[in-house]
């Protein structure tokens, strides 16, 4: 049996969004800014039903959704175009350390360009602390960007009172919804959002497609483009609409829309099932992020005295991670774990399983018994878990020098 348990890097294309797609490459392939023929009219009514779609999803009107090519893109737009559309009014941004890098490195980067960006720490579990941040903000604050829900470890963040909190001090409020847009209740209203950002193919929709949502009163939010020629999408992000990713994300947002009262709650019944299994069997096992509080889809957990790429390669049939997919190339251990106080032999030793929509029970308890027979074996092979077994405190052991 093959299993996919990474569906927070992506999804699988629902084959729904598919059949919405279809028609838009050959016999609907007019071109949504040509106005003056019935090809053109007939793509911009699928991108505006579209947005419709979007909208719904979050609260919002469709006229406060914009395209963008991912929510990478949509994240640098969020920071960067705040930042030079608001400069004279301040040059402080706000995030956290546990950010996804499409929001890091744009803070980096106006960083070196005459900002100062302050970087909120998290506890244990992966939160930040809001009287820090209450604290963090200044007369000279312009944004607060903090994720929902985290892309490694799946923490929630309570963006209601984040929302709340920037509304009363004047700041606009920022949040990555990549692994909680579809998965998650959003409205931008309750929760004081000013801009969202989400990505088509976290949500069985196609790749290269996102969608952003940015207030247009109370307050009026401007973003400066990154992409000039044409001024589309209320001038924020020019270039020809893709029209038939456009339709399926459009169409995933849609079923995640009808599915919302059962299928999050069905994955997160997989995941525990997932969790349990493995910890009835194994010790020394531990979970990263929010025990309770945390995306339906993810499951991060350290196995002690294992290494980690060790492992994925000992159940090879069985797509996992060891951390975010843009940065799995690399062999620094995850800067996300790292932040919550993870050790770094724990950190190099995290799997991350994230389920979605087409994962089943049998999935669940094949991937149960491969995970727990690879960790047995691997520890068999493991002298430092054998003294662990003995009783002895590896933290007192010196080792001698050969």
């Amino acid at each position: 049996m093959k299993v996919y348990l990474d569906n927070n890097a992506t999804t699988p294309v629902d084959p729904l969004v598919l059949e919405a797609m279809l028609p838009y490459f050959v016999d609907k392939f007019g071109n949504a800014a040509s106005r003056n023929h019935s090809f053109g009219w007939e793509a911009e009514q699928a991108v505006d039903a579209a947005r419709a779609q979007i909208a719904d999803l979050i609260g919002a009107d469709p006229k406060e959704i914009i395209w963008t090519s991912g929510a990478t893109e949509g994240n640098n737009i969020a920071v960067k175009g705040v930042a030079e559309m608001y400069a004279d009014k301040g040059r402080h941004i706000i995030t956290q350390v546990t950010e996804h890098k499409a929001v890091i490195d744009p803070c980096n980067y106006v960083g070196k360009h005459g900002y100062r960006v302050t970087f909120l720490p998290v506890d244990r579990t992966g939160l930040i602390d809001l009287q820090q941040l209450a604290d963090a903000i200044t007369d000279d604050t312009i944004l607060v960007s903090i994720m929902h829900g985290n892309n490694e470890i799946g923490t929630l963040q309570p963006i209601a009172q984040i929302g709340r909190l920037c509304k009363e001090r004047g700041v606009f409020f920022h949040t990555d919804c990549c692994q909680t847009f579809g998965k998650v209740p959003l409205n931008v209203e309750e929760m004081g959002i000013d801009l969202l950002t989400a990505s088509g193919h976290k949500i069985h929709g196609p790749k290269g497609i996102g969608a952003m949502y940015i207030r247009r009163k109370r307050p009026r939010v401007r973003c400066a483009p990154l992409i000039h020629g044409g001024g589309h999408e209320r001038g924020m992000r020019s270039g020809t609409l893709n029209v038939p990713c456009i339709v399926g994300m459009g169409r995933a947002a849609e079923i995640c829309g009808r599915q919302m009262d059962t299928e999050p709650a069905r994955i997160a019944a997989l995941r525990d099932r997932l969790k349990n299994g493995i910890l009835s069997q194994l010790d020394e096992v531990f979970l990263n992020g929010h025990p309770t509080g945390r995306t339906p889809t993810n499951l991060n957990l350290s196995f002690s005295y294992v290494e980690g790429e060790s492992l994925m390669m000992a159940f090879d049939d069985i797509a996992v991670s060891s951390g975010s997919a843009c940065t799995s190339a690399s062999l620094e251990p995850s800067y996300v774990l790292k932040a919550l106080g993870v050790g770094e032999e724990l950190a190099h030793s995290s799997i991350r399983f994230s389920l979605g929509r087409f994962n089943t029970e049998e999935e669940i308890d094949y991937t149960i018994e491969r995970v727990v027979a690879a960790v047995k074996r691997l520890r068999e092979m493991s002298p430092l878990y054998e003294l662990a077994q003995e009783g002895i405190d590896l933290s007192t052991v010196k080792w001698g020098e050969h």
